[in-house]
């Protein structure tokens, strides 16, 4: 059987690291824990679980901290994890049995990264990463904030999925403006973006509300046509984003249908300009692109995805619009079918209450 060392890089992480580190030790044969400059008891936990933690000077750049944690791994196979990520104990089982198929073949594993959650923990934001790389063919970080691994050869797509967990710390260590001011220096120093970085840089200026600065770097992102089309069609949607905090409404729609022009309609935009119709009064306009929204399927499941708009939310939105229209059949099933999907979402509660007042014969 192959073996797996677990890298990761850490810093004032006590309240988090052993929830982290207790979900995935039964399946790692080397754990490497990289500190690059705790105060708290990080590594004194990190200590509990491995004899393999290492101090690494802060330099700001998140790829030379990886790249050197990486550098410690002796193992067949490198898995990372970031200090707030677990795997669930499915996905843990998946792991064990992905592991007793792992052969020099094999040259990257990707798994799901859920980040996002509805009321009832079922993941609502995912997209892939390669969590998992062959160590002889020494895969290499890039970018000094939102760092990549760049991996080639047989990249096998996996099932098991990274849950990543949002905790708000008691210590007072802020992260906030951390990427912005790491983004900002390197432009002071003369250092010239890549594409990628400037999508990334747009998001933290976006992140911080400096909207205009954020519409800037997004457009010049674009301008490039040299980035990933998922980041693209993700630019256009931001962008979006930022003329709706401006009350640009005709500019928001044009950012969203902006990413015609990199791929197929995708779920979010087709259900956001249907938002836009329906704010002004267009019902039937709307339910098209939230009807468009619902037969939408993915070519690969490789981007972001929020499966809200293309399960739930087009419905949620329908059940309005059918009812302005006057079609109240069709109104109760598209609610039937929310509630079905998100029962405790606080919209769909109030529409129950409504529809329990009417007369269920005109419903049917």
């Amino acid at each position: 059987m192959k073996t797996i060392s677990l890298c990761m890089i850490v810093k004032d992480e006590e309240e988090i690291l052993e929830q982290c580190l207790r979900s995935v030790e039964s399946v790692c044969d080397e754990i490497i824990i990289l500190d690059t400059g705790s105060k708290d008891n990080t590594k004194a936990i990190a200590s509990s679980y491995t004899s393999k933690v290492y101090d690494f000077e802060w330099i700001e750049d998140f790829s030379a901290a990886r790249n050197k944690a990486f550098s410690y791994a002796t193992k067949d196979f490198i898995m990372w994890l970031d200090a707030d990520d677990i795997l669930l104990p499915e996905d843990m089982e998946k792991l064990k049995e992905l592991k007793k198929e792992l052969h020099d073949g094999i040259d990257a594993v990707s798994m799901y990264y859920h980040t996002a959650f509805d009321e009832q923990g079922n993941p609502t934001f995912k997209y892939r990463r390669n969590r998992l790389v062959k160590r002889s063919n020494q895969f290499k970080w890039f970018g000094v904030v939102h760092e990549y691994l760049q991996v080639g050869g047989n990249i096998i797509p996996s099932q098991i999925a990274v849950t990543h967990r949002k905790y708000e710390k008691n210590n007072t260590s802020n992260k906030g403006d951390r990427n912005l001011k790491i983004y900002e220096r390197q432009l002071e120093k003369g250092k010239a973006f890549t594409p990628r970085d400037m999508f990334y840089y747009a998001n933290e200026l976006k992140d911080h509300e400096r909207i205009d600065e954020a519409i800037t770097y997004y457009q010049r992102f674009l301008n490039t046509k040299q980035g990933w089309v998922e980041d693209e069609i993700r630019a256009c949607i931001y962008m979006a984003d930022c003329f709706k905090a401006k009350q640009e409404s005709d500019k928001e729609l044009e950012a969203l249908l902006q990413t015609l022009k990199f791929d197929l309609p995708r779920p979010e935009v087709s259900c956001r300009v249907g938002d836009h119709f329906k704010e002004n009064g267009l019902f039937k306009k709307a339910n098209i692109w939230y009807a468009l929204a619902l037969t939408l399927e993915p070519e690969n499941d490789s981007g972001f995805t929020n499966t809200a708009f293309s399960t739930w939310y087009p419905h949620l939105q329908m059940c309005y619009c059918n009812w302005q229209l006057g079609n109240k059949k069709d109104a109760y099933h598209n609610h039937v079918i929310t509630k079905k999907y998100n029962p405790t979402n606080s919209q769909v509660l109030h529409n129950e209450k409504f529809f329990q007042r009417l007369d269920k014969e005109e419903l049917k």
